[in-house]
């Protein structure tokens, strides 16, 4: 199967992908165009492995660490990206059959620091896989226990695509000529201030269940439809804050406490009243949820836990 633009959208050039020209609201409560990602929290089997991992290949500074816990986030920032959970032997991520994290992703704040990212890469002999995406370009890894990665930049809005009312994503091969280039000489020297969770993209058992929690219950756009086996949703008008697939099978199942995987993901909004809002929403969908202090807290239809909280926390 190929993915490219063609592919997916025939020889449609596209019109200009202006504010408010793509996607499809949910019909009631809508997140707010404020809506970021914040830490993703994983179970790995070997704490030190997966620091060692974090810190050399992607470039990761290491904030805190506990005896079997440790966060991280990039170099200049104070706001942790991941954390750290270590369950001791857990078992790597199985190839198939698992709802939950394909990846997640890290978007860097510009190009060059990707073409220095790929350079990196190249000077330590890690391997990844890439794609262009029309919106991003991105390089793909695993870590340690097989967890997916994304790190990848986005290209300015300006040069988006639709088709109709569907943002146009592929995945076409990379000029990494070009991703060099644009990093000029400055060395790597990990990840930059500036660099966020731009996404996360999951597994799930059904495309119409993840439609009708994550947009008509949890307030997501939905902007990539026609991609594969896929259906991507965006807040305030970015091409994806999360992905959701059925690579894994008609048949996957959710993680197993004894293995590797993602434990819990995070949104932040702008104020408690937008998680108030996605509460209400949520329980008219008939979804449980429940309150740590001023957090609300979820689980989509396919077992992975979701976290709101106030932006700035």
């Amino acid at each position: 199967m190929t993915n490219s633009a063609n592919a997916i959208f025939g020889t449609a050039a596209g019109e200009p992908a202006t504010p408010g020209s793509y996607g499809h609201a949910p019909s009631g409560f809508r997140l707010p165009a404020e809506t970021r990602l914040a830490e993703v929290r994983l179970r790995v089997a070997d704490l030190g492995r997966s620091i060692a991992y974090y810190e050399t290949v992607l470039g990761l500074r290491l904030f805190t660490r506990g005896d079997r816990s440790a966060t991280l986030g990039a170099h200049g920032d104070d706001r942790a990206l991941l954390e750290l959970n270590e369950s001791r032997g857990a078992r790597p991520v199985p190839k198939h059959g698992r709802t939950g994290l394909f990846h997640f992703a890290i978007l860097l704040p510009d190009r060059p620091s990707l073409g220095r990212f790929v350079r990196h890469l190249g000077d330590i002999g890690a391997e990844a896989g890439a794609g262009d995406h029309l919106v991003s370009e991105a390089l793909y890894l695993h870590d340690p226990d097989g967890l997916g990665i994304e790190v990848y930049a986005d290209r300015p809005r300006d040069t988006w695509r639709r088709v109709d009312r569907e943002l146009m994503m592929a995945t076409d091969p990379v000029d990494f000529a070009g991703l060099i280039a644009a990093a000029g000489d400055t060395p790597w020297t990990g990840m930059p201030a500036g660099t966020v969770m731009g996404h996360v993209h999951l597994h799930v058992g059904s495309i119409e269940k993840a439609a009708a929690f994550f947009s008509e219950a949890l307030g997501f756009d939905r902007m990539v439809w026609n991609y594969p086996g896929a259906l991507f949703f965006g807040a305030g008008g970015y091409h994806h804050h999360l992905g959701t697939n059925i690579w894994a099978g008609a048949n996957a199942e959710p993680m197993r406490a004894d293995e590797a995987g993602l434990v819990e993901w995070t949104i932040e909004l702008p104020d408690a009243r937008d998680i108030d809002s996605a509460a209400a929403s949520l329980i008219a969908g008939e979804f449980a949820t429940a309150r740590e202090g001023t957090d609300l807290i979820t689980a989509d239809p396919f077992g992975t836990a979701i976290r709101l909280r106030v932006s700035g926390k």
